[in-house]
């Protein structure tokens, strides 16, 4: 099957479903699970991973309903305004017309802005969000969905939603401090340093630094930048955070995409040498030879739906050097974690792939990953690589 049938299958797919699903982390959501966490942390971590894990979709059974997740709306939003940008379309306007509405109804104020956050209660190793408390992560790629928007569709509307997140980000979000650097918070509930969160809020502010011209903005947005360059290790890689040792390929992925915001519109250039060397760690550590997409540097699986569309997003958008193995990732994920039914599968193991077609973390994240090969790939390449859809 061609890509762009794929990508047509999954479009509908999520739009027939008005772009809401379940998630992997939802399971907080039940009434039952929430009552029998006792409202400890190890309870909700419990359960929710219990639910996480399991192959069948237990959901409907625990009271669980499909929901509108902030993020999964953003991310189809820039699919939209990339689609746009190759060939307008009156479909694609009233497609971000319904996610722009639905993105300002479900935004969340804050002391000094607004933001976006998940659907669900989610307990961390480290703090407890309840639903729709805006972090750094959701807020951002929201923010990028709108300022391409804004850019693709002309809409100043999108625009004037996404500046009020500036203010959530420098003015709301607690710092860890580092001499001249600093590293913003996951939220404004903890003061936990995560550098992909980091690096992702700091590519929205250079961002919005470059349609507004506020210098606050660039300078912030360089600050907490070289934090994190800062604890870039020497062969390329991150830590998760300095307190979580795990490397894992797709927050690498978000890393090294925020940094090449900036290097794109000339900023930060004295990061370029380690820009090439994250990028050499990320290529030469997570993908097999046959294209799967490593979780993590170590290991080979589970091969992740969210790893294989981080994978064919980032690599897509280095372009001819690095198109030979996003191919090869494409058509394993085609081949492996494609569905004939137009969705994608959530993970697959040695002996057990999990097939629950997850909205936010499958779906969201692979119309964003098709969509940007279509915008850089070859012609002949979107119409004639494929992958056999189960």
């Amino acid at each position: 099957m061609p890509i762009k049938e794929h990508l047509k299958r999954l479009e509908e797919f999520a739009r027939e479903r008005r772009y809401s699903g379940y998630d992997p982390y939802d399971a907080l959501n039940s009434p039952f699970l929430r009552a029998a966490t006792f409202g400890t942390k190890w309870g909700r971590i419990t359960l929710t991973q219990i639910v996480r894990r399991c192959p069948i979709n237990l959901r409907p059974l625990l009271g669980i309903p499909p929901g509108e997740n902030p993020k999964a709306l953003g991310l189809f939003l820039e699919g939209y305004a990339r689609l746009h940008r190759l060939a307008p379309r009156g479909e694609y306007a009233e497609a971000a017309d319904y996610l722009l509405d639905r993105l300002d109804s479900l935004r969340t104020s804050s002391s000094s802005g607004h933001g976006w956050g998940y659907n669900f209660d989610w307990q961390s190793r480290a703090f407890f969000l309840p639903k729709f408390t805006p972090t750094i992560v959701c807020s951002s790629f929201v923010a990028h969905a709108l300022l391409d928007t804004y850019e693709a569709f002309g809409r100043k509307d999108a625009l004037e939603l996404a500046l009020p997140v500036a203010d959530f980000i420098l003015y709301d979000l607690n710092r860890t401090i580092e001499a001249d650097t600093f590293c913003f918070s996951y939220s404004a509930r903890d003061h936990y340093a995560v550098h992909n969160a980091n690096l992702l809020g700091a590519s929205v502010l250079i961002r919005l630094h470059r349609v507004t011209g506020t210098a606050i903005f660039r300078e912030a947005a360089l600050s907490a930048l070289a934090y994190s360059m800062r604890h870039q290790h020497d062969d390329g890689s991150w830590c998760y955070s300095e307190r979580c040792g795990w490397i894992d390929s797709f927050h690498t992925g978000f890393n090294l995409e925020a940094i090449r915001r900036f290097l794109l519109v000339g900023e930060a250039r004295g990061y370029r040498e380690a820009y090439t060397r994250g990028v050499r760690f990320y290529v030469d550590h997570f993908f097999m030879p046959d294209g799967l997409p490593k979780y993590y540097a170590n290991s080979s699986y589970p091969a992740d739906i969210h790893s294989a569309a981080e994978a064919i997003c980032f690599l897509a958008g280095e372009g001819e050097p690095l198109s030979e193995l996003v191919d090869l990732v494409l058509r394993w994920t085609l081949v492996n974690l494609a569905d004939a039914r137009g969705f994608f599968y959530f993970r697959k193991a040695p002996h057990l792939t999990n097939r629950i077609p997850y909205m936010r973390w499958s779906q969201a994240w692979m119309f964003r990953a098709l969509t940007m090969y279509a915008a850089v790939a070859q012609p002949e390449h979107v119409g004639a690589l494929s992958g056999a859809a189960k």
